[in-house]
């Protein structure tokens, strides 16, 4: 307990926020294990690419490949004009960047699911929320609560309509397109 009389431990958190959690871990688990053996192997690449190992690693192999072969080392050179070195750096770019936009692929999927997940839970909250405002107001009417005949809450009544919404966004955009473009002009 502390100086104001409460316990210094955090508060238990919602059972749904739990279960919500435990659902998202065993989702992930899930889609990790159902990963393709080229799919871990891209990320396994990735992820030492990504690292300072790999860093380390070519900065010892590149120093010792250029202080021999500029003959700075008691050995004869063996690439002193370094082209096989440039040749071995460009097809490890190759083959690392393909990783790595394999890995990328992979992980926009993802993101693109979780982001119509969010989308519909979005909706559905929105639509439930609608719902409750209709209902609220009702109620308000019968009460005769001044505010429930505010023209704002006739508005929020409403569904939202997601095709309306994402055009309007892109009259919008297209508009905001333009008019940078005749200023430019």
């Amino acid at each position: 307990m502390n100086s104001n009389g409460r316990t210094d431990q955090m508060p238990e958190m919602a059972r749904i926020v739990e279960r919500n959690i435990d659902a998202l871990l065993r989702r992930h688990k899930q889609e990790e294990k159902q990963k393709t053996f080229e799919e871990r192997l891209a990320d396994a690449v990735t992820c030492f690419t990504g690292s300072m190992s790999f860093v380390y690693i070519h900065l010892v192999l590149f120093g010792i490949w250029i202080f021999w072969n500029v003959g700075w080392l008691p050995l004869k050179p063996f690439d002193p004009s370094f082209v096989v070195l440039a040749m071995f750096a460009s097809v490890e770019a190759i083959f690392l960047s393909t990783f790595v936009l394999i890995s990328q692929n992979r992980m926009n999927a993802q993101a693109d699911k979780r982001a119509d997940l969010n989308l519909q839970v979005s909706l559905l909250a929105e639509h439930e929320v609608t719902r409750l405002i209709t209902l609220v107001t009702a109620i308000a009417k019968k009460m005769n609560i001044e505010d429930a005949y505010n023209p704002e809450i006739d508005e929020l009544a409403k569904d939202v309509q997601p095709e309306k919404v994402l055009d309007t966004m892109e009259k919008h955009q297209k508009e905001s397109e333009d008019s940078l473009n005749n200023e430019v002009s």
